[in-house]
């Protein structure tokens, strides 16, 4: 991601080892954000980013122009859903996992080259909400299966655009959060749990149970992605016992689930934020 955080003096050159590249573009204070990292780039993806960083470092690119190749990837990781059946959504997967690791180099080499902007932030944003907004829109596609009969199959897209809505609007209180207190003339929120806790006894008591049913945290592009490939392998095998009549009726039952539930933890994530310190004077 690219971060408009501080960063060293612009630094000629590519870094001399992997190690003084660690040093410099992923120090404890990116690698230890609560928001900002996603579980796969806490879990393996940052231990991998540096080779591909230096690689790029090596190039003209520039981190903006990184963070362009890591929204085509999105992109086209919601193109290869519209592939039917088993391969177009084990490429998505492929693809899921490669937009995030573009996503970690492009905000290590801004802070390599110390380059890191509004607009790289900006930048940031629009990759990660279209490609949000596109993959539940090419399940809705994949549900309806092709060629689409009309108007039954218009249920489908229609709830995968749907989906699309609300998976957009979750991500957009956030922001909204941080426009909200900007306009207000308020600081920058720390990134921390303290910050997020409800103040209302009940609300804080139903956003601790929902980390036992975490399905509010299904909507991000990587998660979307693994869904979409075990609902497939699940539709293959039921087709191929008789259980069901076509892979795609696993489809429907997927994105026929996740409207729903993304429902519930717009609401939900609605209320939190209302009864949280960060809309607070």
């Amino acid at each position: 991601m690219t971060s408009a955080s501080a960063s060293p003096s612009h630094l000629p050159g590519p870094p001399s080892s992997i190690a003084e590249l660690r040093r410099v573009a992923q120090p404890p204070e990116v690698r230890q954000r609560r928001n900002a990292e996603h579980w796969t780039a806490s879990l393996y993806l940052r231990s991998f980013s540096p080779y591909l960083t230096w690689l790029l470092l090596r190039t003209s690119i520039s981190a903006n122009g990184v963070t362009g190749l890591m929204i085509l990837v999105g992109w086209s990781t919601a193109a290869a859903l519209l592939v039917p059946g088993l391969a177009g959504a084990a490429l998505a997967v492929v693809l899921g996992q490669l937009q995030m690791l573009v996503d970690c180099c492009d905000g290590e080499v801004a802070r390599w080259r110390g380059t890191s902007s509004p607009a790289g932030v900006f930048l940031d944003k629009v990759g990660h909400y279209t490609t949000e907004a596109l993959i539940p829109i090419a399940l809705g596609v994949r549900a309806a299966g092709f060629p689409f009969d009309a108007p039954e199959d218009f249920l489908w897209t229609t709830l995968g655009l749907l989906l699309a809505l609300f998976i957009v609007l979750n991500k957009a209180l956030n922001d909204m959060v941080h426009v909200a207190r900007a306009n207000a003339g308020l600081e920058k929120l720390a990134d921390h749990r303290d910050e997020a806790v409800p103040a209302q006894r009940l609300v804080a008591r139903l956003r601790r149970l929902a980390r036992f049913v975490p399905f509010h945290r299904l909507y991000h592009s990587v998660e979307l992605t693994l869904l979409a490939f075990a609902t497939a392998v699940a539709g293959a095998v039921l087709a191929a016992t008789g259980a069901i009549d076509s892979p795609v009726v696993a489809d429907r039952w997927l994105v026929g689930v996740l409207v729903p539930l993304s429902l519930l933890a717009l609401a939900g994530h609605f209320v939190a934020i209302l009864a949280s310190k960060r809309v607070r004077t």
